[in-house]
């Protein structure tokens, strides 16, 4: 089972995507999400220049001596653009692999664990009425979790609340826009917008919010403590990660629940948030961490501290990363949420896939392999277009986290 073609598409439905599809001897095709938002033409050039040469000829059967020869063979390791390319080769191998036994790729790593994936929606808006609103309709839609994102006033705009609500991209322009941010506006405005949710909705609806790497461990500290009557399942992103030894001060001041990770491209990057149990829940992905095969690593890892799986999922993964995330999710045992961001209807059409939403949870496809592929000749129709994420400065200027 040789690879004799190997091709990389770069298509923008709505949004910019980038997938590598293989091609073995004997006619099975896999699929792998390769896009890193903002920097998709990085990766695409990574893989054209200097991965497809090298697949040309290779056993599609060998995934996990694929996945080290790509690693490893590279010298140069790691980083969002090494490891988002490897995450695309595998992915598409577990794709094939999957084909050629006849069974969905959940089966070949382990079978069921559960039913369905519990997910999460994106509820937000600029004032706490529009936030109440948006969250009783993703209630009514039949989600058990939903994430709220609220503008803070005097900020002209906030983090995760969008004109469009149901598919959110924050790649907006050409050259990234520029944002300002209040850190005190912030902390003394959040804490009322979930007790209105709370008070609104009842205890059991399961309630999420992303700080996106905005605050100092302590300010972190600080707002964890202030959420604590409202029982979030985790806020996510509290603090920068690079320093993981920082989430240990946010410990020390709060017991809500923290995720973090989906920025993170291998498990060296989360190892001690991981093995000293600074999180609860790690927000690493498909494409971003290796594929199939380096993320199952991190949640073996993680269950061993009880540290539970909340894979991104926004709209800057493909449906091609979202069905191998099901795949895996539907698996494991320390399995806890799945963001789910829908996709526009141009995207879905670009990306047939046979997983669906029912009754608040998502369902891998039954098919063989992972269940998703590319029309090629429709792609084609949506070439690509500059989108960069913007950047952030605070009132006086300093450049800060976005």
């Amino acid at each position: 089972m040789k690879i004799v073609d190997a091709r990389v598409i770069v298509t923008c439905p709505g949004r910019n995507f980038v997938t590598l599809k293989l091609v073995t001897d004997d006619g099975l095709t896999g699929v792998g999400d390769a896009t890193l938002n903002g920097r998709e033409l990085a990766v695409a050039s990574y893989l054209r220049d200097h991965v497809v040469p090298a697949l040309i000829g290779r056993d599609a059967s060998r995934i996990e001596d694929t996945w080290n020869y790509l690693y490893k063979g590279a010298y140069w390791r790691r980083g969002p653009v090494t490891m988002t390319a490897i995450a695309a080769v595998d992915t598409a191998l577990w794709d094939i692999k999957g084909k050629a036994a006849g069974m969905p790729v959940y089966q070949l790593l382990g079978g069921r664990s559960r039913e369905g994936v519990t997910v999460y929606g994106h509820a937000n808006a600029e004032t706490v009425e529009g936030v109440l609103a948006e969250v009783a309709r993703y209630v009514d839609l039949g989600y058990k979790a939903v994430r709220v994102q609220a503008g803070v006033p005097g900020l002209a705009t906030t983090y995760g609340v969008s004109g469009d609500k149901m598919f959110y991209e924050p790649a907006d322009a050409a050259v990234p826009t520029e944002a300002v941010w209040s850190t005190e506006r912030y902390l003394a405005h959040t804490p009322g917008v979930f007790a209105q949710v709370r008070d609104e909705f009842g205890p059991n609806l399961r309630l999420l919010h992303d700080v996106h790497h905005r605050l100092t461990p302590i300010e972190a500290g600080r707002l964890g403590k202030s959420l604590e009557p409202y029982a979030l399942t985790w806020m996510e992103d509290p603090t920068p990660a690079e320093l993981q030894d920082s989430l240990r001060l946010i410990r020390q001041h709060t017991t809500t629940p923290i995720a973090i990770g989906e920025i993170f491209s291998g498990i060296w990057d989360c190892q001690q948030l991981i093995t000293e149990q600074l999180i609860d829940y790690i927000r690493a992905t498909v494409v971003h961490a290796g594929g199939i095969t380096h993320l199952r690593r991190i949640f073996d890892l993680a269950a061993l501290y009880q540290v539970r799986s909340g894979s991104h999922g926004a709209t800057d993964l493909s449906p091609v990363c979202m069905s191998a995330a099901l795949h895996l999710d539907v698996a494991i045992p320390n399995f806890g949420l799945q963001e789910y961001m829908r996709h526009t209807a141009e995207t879905d059409a670009v990306f047939p896939h046979g997983y669906h939403f029912a009754d608040g949870y998502l369902h891998p496809s039954e098919e063989p392999g992972l269940g998703v592929d590319i029309d090629e000749d429709l792609a084609a129709a949506f070439p690509y277009r500059p989108a960069a994420l913007p950047v952030n400065r605070l009132e006086d200027g300093t450049l800060h986290s976005w």
